[in-house]
């Protein structure tokens, strides 16, 4: 018998989509990574997703020049989920990937986002792209209670 196994993994799921270059994505963004978790199951926290999903569009937003769109990628995987950033601008995003030294200060409206983004994925990272990079972060599915 040729036909497929019957307990086969899922096989992974993945949307990549165009944003604008404007505070706009950041609600959208939220609201795709949203709508792709209420598909998983079981799924990764979609409110954790969410908030580090609308940190790095607005960083890419905030940080990069140019309309060139921003592209969000994410990625249901049977573990979890991944979601990426592309933005045009090659330079890494600040200290993503290194160990907090100080505290952040309290009374300073930005700098929160990228340990928030540590804080609370399972691993993050940068890589460069063809057209500039991409940021990216994981979280596990949640358990079912």
């Amino acid at each position: 018998m040729n036909g497929p196994a019957l307990h086969e993994p899922p096989v992974p799921a993945s949307w990549r989509v165009a944003l604008p270059h404007t505070a706009a994505a950041v609600p959208t963004a939220r609201a795709l990574v949203r709508t792709a978790l209420a598909e998983q199951e079981p799924a990764a926290d979609s409110d954790t997703a969410e908030l580090l999903t609308a940190e790095l569009v607005a960083n890419a937003v905030e940080h990069t020049t140019g309309q060139a769109p921003i592209e969000l990628v994410v990625e249901l995987l049977p573990t979890g989920c991944r979601v990426e950033v592309h933005d045009p601008d090659p330079d890494p995003p600040g200290d993503l990937a290194q160990p907090v030294t100080e505290e952040p200060d309290p009374w300073q409206e930005h700098g929160r986002g990228l340990l928030l983004i540590r804080a609370l994925s399972s691993s993050c990272g940068h890589r460069p792209t063809a057209s500039g990079k991409a940021v990216w972060f994981r979280l596990p599915v949640v358990p079912a209670r």
